[in-house]
Formats: structure tokens, C-alpha cells, sequence
């Protein structure tokens, strides 16, 4: 695990074609936070998870973050496995939800929880506010860094619509995120810093694309 923040913390990268993916651990004393999912391959991390105190929740955007670590991840840690309540019948195939989220669920304890449907219908984005200072918006895959630039994809298989994605990014344009975290990427850039300006740049440029796709 790579240390981020003072309680942030980053996975080993894992890699699947051209895609690539971390988890993040937000470290509390309420209990720590681990968002996304590790790969398969990347089972090492689970004992550096434990020595930093271990899981008390584990938060997933959408069904493509769904593997079989999952379970194990629940039985070694005691944790709890959130999700979209649209996203639980797919991640429900490979382990055991404990808690769903449906609209109107706006927490998890001091995570909030954004429902932004539009990659898949069920997204979820995550934002925390550090009280080490900074906050961080954990925006799965309904935007992500291709090549270090800002993107977005639509699933329409998995009930995406673009329509719906670009209305998710407004309702994300109006906080003020310190670092972004993706959870799927292109590249090599992982997450960014982003300013009040660059964050409103990078949203309408996504919004203006999507709307005119």
C-alpha cells in the first residue's frame, strides 16, 4: 500500500488489457474505509490492509469492482460490503451485500454517498472530507483519467446513458474535491489534484462532450 494522504492510502495497481484499477483505504477511528476493490492478483495487500487497522466498510460504485475477493475480504476483517441497490442483483453474484444503498441514501457514517447513474444506472461516486484538511472525491468510473486527461464512458449495457451521465457530472461540479480518485483508468495517472477552476473545466468539457455525443 502507498501512502496518499495521512490517512489515505493506495493499492498495488491492477491491470486488465488496457485498463487498470486501485483501491483506496481511508484510514479512521470510527473504522477504516477501503473503496473499490483489489484485483485477484493483488492478495499481497490485504496483510499491509490489516496492519493498518483492517476494514470496517467496504464501499463499491458499481458492479464491474465485483470479484470473488470480495467475501474473503468480509470474513478476514469483519467488514461491512456497501453498493447501489440497482447494482446489487450483479455484484450480488459474486458475494454477499451486506447493505444497499437506494436513493436518499446519502451516507455511510461521514462518507457521503452521490448517486451519479450514467456510466452504468446504479454508479456511485464517494466523497470524504479529511480532517487532516483535504477532501477527496472517489468518482469509480463516471469519470476517469485516460492518458491523464478526463473521461467518461457509457455502458448501455449496464443501463448507462449519457443523458443521465451528464447530469451526475453537474451534481459533482459543485463540490470542491482537493484529490479525485478513479477507480478504472488508461495511463498511468491514477488521481488528481485538482483547483476550483480545473475542476469546472474538466466537468463542463465532459458535460459539453457527452451532450453532444
Amino acid at each position: 500500500m502507498k501512502q496518499l494522504q495521512p490517512d489515505l492510502w493506495q493499492s498495488s495497481r491492477h491491470e486488465s488489457g488496457m485498463l487498470r484499477s486501485h483501491a483506496y483505504l481511508v484510514t479512521r477511528p470510527a473504522g477504516n474505509v477501503l473503496l473499490y476493490n483489489i484485483g485477484l492478483d493483488q492478495q499481497s495487500d490485504l496483510d499491509a490492509i490489516a496492519e493498518l487497522g483492517g476494514v470496517a466498510h467496504q464501499l463499491l460504485s458499481h458492479r464491474d469492482e465485483a470479484n470473488e475477493l470480495l467475501d474473503p475480504i468480509r470474513h478476514r476483517f469483519g467488514s461491512r460490503l456497501w453498493c447501489s441497490a440497482i447494482e446489487e442483483a450483479a455484484i450480488g453474484r459474486a458475494a454477499t451485500v451486506d447493505t444497499v444503498l437506494a436513493q436518499g441514501d446519502d451516507h455511510v457514517e461521514d462518507v457521503e454517498v452521490l448517486h451519479t447513474p450514467g456510466h452504468t444506472d446504479g454508479s456511485l461516486c464517494f466523497f470524504y472530507r479529511s480532517p487532516h484538511g483535504k477532501s477527496y472525491l472517489f468518482t469509480g468510473d463516471s469519470l476517469f483519467l485516460w492518458d491523464g486527461e478526463w473521461s467518461t464512458l457509457v455502458l448501455e449495457a449496464a443501463g448507462g446513458s449519457a443523458t443521465a451521465l451528464a447530469g451526475s457530472l453537474l451534481g459533482l461540479r459543485a463540490l470542491r474535491p482537493d484529490l479525485v480518485l478513479c477507480s478504472a483508468f488508461v495511463g498511468d495517472v491514477a488521481t488528481m489534484e485538482v483547483g476550483a477552476e480545473d475542476w469546472t473545466r474538466a466537468i463542463d468539457g465532459q458535460v459539453a462532450r457527452l451532450r453532444n455525443a
